[in-house]
């Protein structure tokens, strides 16, 4: 190939990897009521880039696909090509990719009732967004994280962390994004029994839908009909779901039960307010739905809810036959989720397994050979990500860097071998005091680090003074002799996490040299 060929066909793969990364982005912009839509695009581009050997290109669409799939209830390949971009994203340190497929493992564990998992990846979803992150993603990811907060326990932080992103979406102009963390918030006001809350929830809804120009979707339709109901306004409820009665509404349903199951809210509405005959209605209507799309859990509550409608309309038997039929197909479901959770979850394991010699090589590697602690490889990647996880909790992280007093007498004296093993006691002390998610690092030479996360600037000098008598007092004598070995230790907090790596780690060794210079053997933290 001569050197003009040799160009030609270098910008012909340049404006190919162009093409395709501005194809990435819009599909990446997309509201996420367009999933399904994503799903085919995203498959070609990942074929095209891998043909291209552009790995980062075919990973930012396989974790399209993989968020298509687990909104669709496909857990199982979605999970899987979810924790492969993880993997890849964390080998090839693209906060880009690992932010984003946090974020869809988070959906993923929330989906198969693993909710401490969720939420763990809800944080690290946030916490790893990069400051030139567009305020839409952060908004997204926020939402992300207050479902996460709320379901697993914690309503306020959650609520807290729904408002940060509303603010986020509503400067943003987003409408879309706006009316969905809306939605989210409003259906856990429900949840939470906060009638007031939910009310005026959908009144914002109902603002934001006007300056959109277009019609409530079936999720969110749903949603407002609940908090009706929660006031028993039940001529509400009919305005708001009895059009889907007669089967042509055109309302949108980007999930697949959202219509069947409003119609089982409106069924309920009507067999409240005594309506027998319009609830039954609603119900056939909801029955034929599911029946027609194969929708087994709407299937089997709607066999809970006639069970109470004929036991309002007197029909005793009949109720307790429907009970019967509920109780029955709604245990046949529960084994057929367990039994798909069980397979996503392997799914998932089988990836980890087919990971773990690379595991192991990348652990080495943030290892130093001598101590066995962490390295300063392993720090640099790992402090960004717990101040990021800081942040988003709004607790401390202190760090310390030790320093050993006069370690050169050491190796001078006696031997570079017995500075070996001084080096290997004083990271066995280490470890000792490293409790929980501590971690201990040596840095290089004598200096060894400390990360504290959640300790405070009082607590974690506490800690130090202990470490630094603790090593004072160490049995020394038959390892040096005569030679005491002491250190001098610097300690430094971010509160709520707030720093940045460099400026932590410069400010922990400016008092660790105010240590040094004002004689040894101490601890001096902030003022």
């Amino acid at each position: 190939m001569t050197t003009e060929a040799a160009a030609t066909a270098g910008a012909v793969v340049v404006d190919e990897r162009a093409e395709l990364e501005a194809t990435l982005v819009e599909l990446e912009g997309r509201p996420q009521s367009q999933f399904r839509a994503v799903a085919g695009p995203a498959a070609t581009v990942e074929r095209r880039a891998t043909d291209l050997g552009d790995e980062a290109l075919a990973m930012r669409a396989r974790l399209l696909r993989a968020t298509a799939l687990v909104r669709e209830g496909k857990s199982e390949q979605g999970g899987r090509w979810a924790h492969q971009v993880l993997d890849w994203s964390q080998q090839h340190d693209n906060p880009f990719l690992l932010s984003r497929a946090h974020r869809v493992l988070s959906i993923f564990y929330r989906q198969i009732g693993d909710l401490s998992e969720g939420l763990a990846h809800a944080v690290h979803c946030f916490a790893n967004l990069t400051d030139d992150e567009p305020d839409t993603i952060r908004a997204r990811h926020l939402m992300t994280l207050a479902v996460a907060l709320d379901e697993s326990g914690s309503i306020e932080e959650g609520d807290r962390r729904f408002r940060e992103a509303l603010a986020l979406a509503t400067a943003e102009g987003d409408l879309e994004l706006t009316l969905n963390i809306l939605n989210n918030m409003a259906y856990t006001a429900f949840e939470n029994d906060n009638e007031p809350g939910a009310l005026d929830l959908v009144e914002h809804m109902r603002a934001v839908q006007l300056r959109a120009g277009r019609d409530f979707g079936a999720l969110e339709l749903d949603t407002i009909a609940r908090i009706e109901m929660m006031g028993g306004r039940y001529a509400d409820v009919e305005q708001t779901l009895g059009f889907l009665v007669d089967g042509q509404s055109t309302v949108e349903s980007h999930e697949g039960d959202a219509s069947a199951v409003c119609l089982l809210t409106l069924a309920e509405a009507r067999r409240l307010d005594r309506r027998y005959t319009a609830a039954q209605e609603a119900l056939d209507a909801s029955v034929r739905l599911a029946e027609d799309r194969g929708l087994d859990r709407v299937r089997a509550q709607a066999r809970e809810e006639q069970a109470a409608l004929y036991a309002a309309t007197g029909r005793f038997h009949e109720a307790y036959e429907e009970h019967k039929a509920f109780y029955a197909a709604a245990t046949a479901l529960h084994s057929t989720q367990r039994e798909a959770q069980a397979r996503a979850l392997q799914a998932v394991f089988e990836a980890t397994e087919a990971r773990r010699a690379s595991e192991h090589f990348r652990e080495m590697a943030h290892r130093d050979a001598l101590t066995g602690l962490y390295n300063r490889r392993y720090v640099n990647e790992r402090l960004p990500a717990l101040l990021g996880e800081a942040v988003a909790r709004r607790t401390p992280v202190s760090v310390a860097i030790l320093d050993l007093d006069h370690f050169k007498r050491v190796n001078d004296t006696l031997s570079h071998s017995t500075g070996d093993t001084v080096l290997q006691e004083i990271a066995q002390l280490l470890l000792e005091a490293a409790s929980g998610p501590m971690i201990a690092a040596r840095m290089g030479g004598e200096e060894f680090l400390l990360v504290m996360p959640g300790l405070g600037i009082e607590e974690a000098t506490e800690r130090c003074e202990r470490l630094r008598l603790r090593i004072r007092a160490h049995a020394w004598e038959p390892v040096t002799g005569a030679l005491t070995v002491t250190t001098s230790i610097g300690v430094t907090t971010a509160p709520e996490g707030r720093a940045t790596p460099s400026t932590l780690l410069s400010l922990a060794d400016r008092n660790l040299y105010v240590a040094k210079r004002e004689g040894r053997d101490r601890v001096i933290a902030d003022l």
